[in-house]
C-alpha cells in the first residue's frame, strides 16, 4: 500500500476530527488536504466503489437523499455527502471519513451529489456508474457562466466515461439532450400529458428555443419552467419516449403530495405513491429517485415505501418544532426554484409569516437582480393570509422592495437584520398549530441554521 496515500487519509481524518471539535464542520479542508498531499487519491480511493451521482440546478440534495431512503430501505448500506458538500474537495472529504487507513470501507456503494460546474472535473478521475441529471435552470450566472456552457461541460465529462447509465428528465429539453448528444445508455422519467392539470405558467426564458435549430419549441403540456412536452416544428427535436413517469397527481398539500407512477417497461404496472414532500417539483426529484431505483433493479414496492417515510435535509423543506409551532426551512437559489417554492405556499391553508433571507456572497451568486424574476406577484392572491412578510440578510433592503413593487401592501413588510431576533419575533407572532417559513439564500441558509441549531440543539449540518 502507497505510504503516501495512507498518510494523506489519516490526516485528512485527523482533520475531520479538529474541524468537528472546533464545531468547523470539516466538509471539505480535510479532502483539500488529502488532494494536496496525495493528487491522485480521488481515482485510487473510489475504485472499489459502485458510485450513484447525482447532479443537475435544482434538486440535487433532495434527490440524493430519497435515493439514501429507497438503499436503506433496500438494507443496502452506502456513504454518502450528507452535507450538502458537493465539489470535489468535499467529495474526497466523504471518502476518506468513511474508509479506513488503507482506503477500505464496510459499504461498497456511494451515493454521490456533485455540482454540475464540478462535474466535468471529477469525471477525469470517477466513472460514476449511475448519473442522474434533474434539470438545466437558469442559476447563479456570475458564478457558472451562461446556461448552455454548464450543459456542455456536463455532456463533456459523460463523454470521458464508459460504462456510465444515464436517468435524465425527458421533460427538459436540455437534460434530455444529453443522450442525444452523448449516445449513451439511459432511462428517461417524466410526466404523462395529462398527469398535472393546474394553472399553466408561462414558458420561462432558459429553454425556449431548440438547441439544434433555434426554432421556438411548442409544447404539448406544461408542468412548470420549460420543462413539459416540447417539439421543435422546424427540426423535430421533441422529448423521448419516457420509461417511468408520473400518471397522475392527485393531491398535492402544505405537508405532502400524492401520485401515481407507472413503470412503462411493465405492462404500465402503476403505484400509488404517498410522498413526504409538499410541491410539485418535489414529486419530479422522487420520479428521479423512482427511476434510479428502477435502473439499479430494485423493488419498486420498497421504493414507493421510501417516498413515504422519507424525511427532509437541513434546509430543504427541513422543519423544526418549537411547541406546537413549527418552523419550515426551505433553501431558495434561482428563479425558477423560488415560484416553485411560492406555488407551494399557496396551498396552505392558513396564516402566514415569512421570511425572506437573501444574501449575495459568492456562493449565493452576487448579482441578486435575478429576484426581479422571481413572480412574487402571485402572493396577492393569498394576500389576506400573509400575516407578517420579514426581510433580512445582506440584501434585506432590496428584498423590501421587490415585495413592495410585487403589491404587498408595507405594513405587511418588516425588515429584521439580526437572525436572532428575526427567529424569537417570527416564531412568536406564528400561532399554535400554525408554521413559520423562512426562505434563504444558500450562505443565509447555513448562518440561519446554525442560529437555530443552537437555539433548538439540532443535529449538526453534516450528521
Amino acid at each position: 500500500m502507497n505510504l503516501r496515500y495512507m498518510i494523506s487519509i489519516a490526516a485528512s481524518k485527523l482533520a475531520i476530527k479538529v474541524c468537528r471539535l472546533i464545531k468547523h464542520g470539516g466538509t471539505t479542508l480535510p479532502g483539500k488536504i488529502a488532494i494536496k498531499l496525495y493528487p491522485g487519491i480521488i481515482k485510487t480511493i473510489t475504485k472499489d466503489f459502485k458510485i450513484i451521482m447525482v447532479t443537475g440546478t435544482n434538486g440535487k440534495t433532495t434527490t440524493a437523499r430519497i435515493i439514501g431512503q429507497i438503499l436503506k430501505e433496500n438494507n443496502i448500506q452506502y456513504i454518502t455527502n450528507k452535507s450538502g458538500a458537493n465539489l470535489v474537495s468535499g467529495i474526497v472529504t466523504t471518502f476518506t471519513e468513511n474508509v479506513n487507513l488503507t482506503g477500505k470501507s464496510s459499504s461498497n456503494t456511494a451515493l454521490i451529489e456533485i455540482d454540475e460546474a464540478a462535474f466535468n472535473v471529477i469525471c477525469n478521475y470517477i466513472e460514476p456508474d449511475i448519473l442522474v441529471v434533474t434539470n438545466f435552470f437558469r442559476d447563479q450566472l456570475d458564478r457558472y457562466g451562461e446556461l448552455y456552457s454548464t450543459l456542455n461541460s456536463v455532456k463533456s465529462g459523460i463523454l470521458k466515461t464508459q460504462k456510465t447509465k444515464l436517468v435524465l428528465n425527458a421533460d427538459d429539453s436540455l437534460c434530455a439532450s444529453i443522450a442525444k448528444d452523448t449516445g449513451r445508455s439511459s432511462v428517461f422519467y417524466g410526466f404523462d400529458i395529462n398527469a398535472y392539470n393546474g394553472v399553466s405558467e408561462a414558458i420561462n426564458s432558459d429553454a425556449m428555443y431548440c438547441l439544434y435549430c433555434k426554432e421556438k419549441y411548442t409544447y404539448s403540456f406544461n408542468v412548470y419552467g420549460h420543462l413539459g412536452g416540447f417539439s421543435c416544428p422546424s427540426c423535430g427535436y421533441s422529448r423521448p419516449d419516457i420509461d417511468i413517469s408520473c400518471t397522475s397527481v392527485t393531491e398535492l398539500t402544505s405537508s405532502y403530495s400524492t401520485a401515481v407512477f407507472s413503470v412503462n417497461g411493465e405492462n404500465n404496472k402503476q403505484y400509488e405513491a404517498k410522498i413526504n414532500l409538499p410541491g410539485l417539483y418535489n414529486i419530479y426529484n422522487s420520479l428521479a429517485a423512482f427511476a434510479c431505483s428502477y435502473v439499479l433493479g430494485l423493488p419498486a414496492e420498497k421504493s414507493i415505501t421510501a417516498l413515504a417515510g422519507f424525511e427532509c435535509g437541513f434546509g430543504r423543506m427541513e422543519t423544526i418544532n418549537v411547541g406546537n409551532k413549527n418552523i419550515k426551512l426551505i433553501l431558495v437559489k434561482n428563479p425558477t426554484g423560488f415560484n416553485q417554492v411560492l406555488n407551494f405556499l399557496l396551498t396552505e391553508d392558513k396564516q402566514m409569516h415569512i421570511a425572506f433571507v437573501i444574501n449575495d456572497n459568492l456562493a449565493d451568486g452576487t448579482d441578486i437582480s435575478w429576484l426581479w424574476d422571481v413572480d412574487f406577484e402571485k402572493l396577492q392572491v393569498v394576500c389576506e393570509k400573509l400575516a407578517m412578510l420579514y426581510t433580512s440578510g445582506k440584501r434585506a433592503e432590496d428584498m423590501a422592495v421587490r415585495l413592495k413593487y410585487s403589491g404587498i401592501p408595507v405594513d405587511k413588510i418588516k425588515i429584521i437584520h439580526d437572525y436572532s431576533m428575526l427567529i424569537n419575533e417570527g416564531i412568536d407572532s406564528t400561532p399554535e398549530n400554525h408554521n413559520f417559513y423562512i426562505l434563504p439564500t444558500y450562505t443565509a441558509m447555513l448562518e440561519v441554521r446554525k442560529v437555530l441549531k443552537n437555539k433548538y440543539k439540532l443535529k449538526e449540518f453534516w450528521k
